[in-house]
């Protein structure tokens, strides 16, 4: 599958593990007070084309956020990437000579953390490791109350919902949010509803536990050993259970009547709600035809080639950009760190509701009202607030 090009970043780094020869990538798109947040993902088969999509990626996400009231100061755009399996037993290793190569980006620029292939644990432990406070050390140097902030965080990562971290939840939610009131503006209630989600990681697990707990029936969920599909509704929180680190289910631990399917079945589930959460680039213009979903919401980065989006709102299903409906992780994050939420699960999932509803709202008003899509309508609204922030700090890149 033919990834997109894109226009050029602010910042390229491309580096060679010179043990293995694995290759590993920064893109700084824009900085804002020359600053850009966003993850470090590992995935075999990565390229410098796709973080410089997912850098353009998280530019549109600060951007769509950002609200006057909030004390947040919304970022630039980066991301990092590592052409590795993340089961690889020489990932971790890798990791920690890529970072140590990419330190001074990390310590004044990019502030990152957890993403595809890439738990928050072992980058913390590896950013230690190289003498680091935390991988957002860019950040807290602007903060007044940097202390507090860093407790405000220890604390938010250290709440625990169902014996799961907060951390791993946030942007899960954030994308059953975002499902759950595009299925309010199509007629579809929740308790009708089915859904199904590929991957299981911290996105597509929480994505689907939320789902489950607003009364969807998640139908089928997918892993990278397959398929796991059971049309009464599967027990989405014995799943997580048996969840290894990866995303991965363990099988022996599923019940009787459960059907297993291969990894890329997930897209002819017959499904209300269709919520790709794992990989980049798994919805091509010749899968479209294969989905029969009422509704796409796009819990992973860039999972939809553009040619294919346009052919599934051709065949009247709407698109949920990336950059709207997982936006919620990195939101998040600096919503706690500056202050915006108490790091509670409580203030964190009221804050979430309130801003998805508010930014799906006025995203599908402007699509109703036109006739566009509703990715177009997104980034109109991204740009307006491109101008103000730039209007107010500048923004380089």
């Amino acid at each position: 599958m033919t990834t997109p090009t894109s226009n050029e970043s602010l910042l390229e780094i491309t580096w060679t593990d010179p043990v293995t020869g694995r290759k590993g990538y920064v893109v700084i798109d824009t900085l804002v007070r020359g600053l850009a947040s966003g993850g470090l993902r590992l995935r075999e088969g990565c390229s410098l084309a796709e973080v410089r999509g997912l850098a353009q990626g998280m530019t549109r996400k600060e951007a769509l956020v950002y609200d006057p009231a909030d004390r947040y100061l919304p970022l630039g755009g980066g991301k990092g990437g590592i052409d590795i399996d993340p089961a690889d037993p020489r990932a971790t290793d890798v990791l920690r000579r890529f970072l140590a190569a990419v330190l001074p980006v990390v310590r004044e620029q990019w502030n990152t953390g957890e993403d595809f292939g890439l738990r928050q644990e072992t980058i913390d432990k590896v950013a230690a490791d190289l003498g680091l406070a935390s991988t957002v050390e860019a950040v807290f140097a602007t903060l007044d109350d940097a202390p507090a902030a860093r407790e405000r965080l220890a604390t938010a990562f250290a709440d625990l919902v169902g014996g799961i971290s907060l951390g791993d939840l946030v942007g899960g939610y954030g994308v059953a949010q975002a499902a759950l009131v595009m299925a309010e503006r199509q007629g579809i209630a929740p308790g009708g509803a089915t859904a199904v989600v590929q991957g299981f990681g911290s996105i597509g697990g929480a994505a689907a536990r939320y789902l489950a707990e607003a009364g969807v029936k998640v139908i089928a969920v997918a892993d990278r050993e397959g398929l796991i599909r059971d049309d009464r509704g599967l027990d989405v929180e014995a799943l997580l259970a048996a969840r290894d680190g990866l995303g991965v289910i363990a099988r022996d631990a599923l019940p009787e009547g459960v059907e297993l399917g291969d990894r890329d079945a997930w897209l002819e589930v017959p499904c209300d709600l269709l919520v790709p959460a794992a990989m980049s680039y798994v919805i091509g213009p010749d899968d479209v035809d294969r989905v029969q979903a009422r509704i796409v919401v796009e819990g992973a980065n860039m999972p939809t080639l553009p040619e294919a989006e346009a052919a599934l709102v051709a065949r009247g299903i709407p698109v949920v950009p990336d950059f709207l409906a997982n936006v919620m992780t990195n939101a998040w994050w600096w919503w706690v760190v500056f202050g915006d939420v108490a790091p509670t699960a409580e203030s964190s999932y009221a804050k979430i509701r309130a801003v998805m509803r508010r930014l799906l709202t006025e995203v599908g008003d402007a699509a109703d009202a036109s006739g566009r899509t509703l990715r177009t309508c997104a980034l109109e609204l991204t740009a307006r607030n491109s101008t103000a922030l730039r209007e107010r700090f500048g923004v380089t890149g």
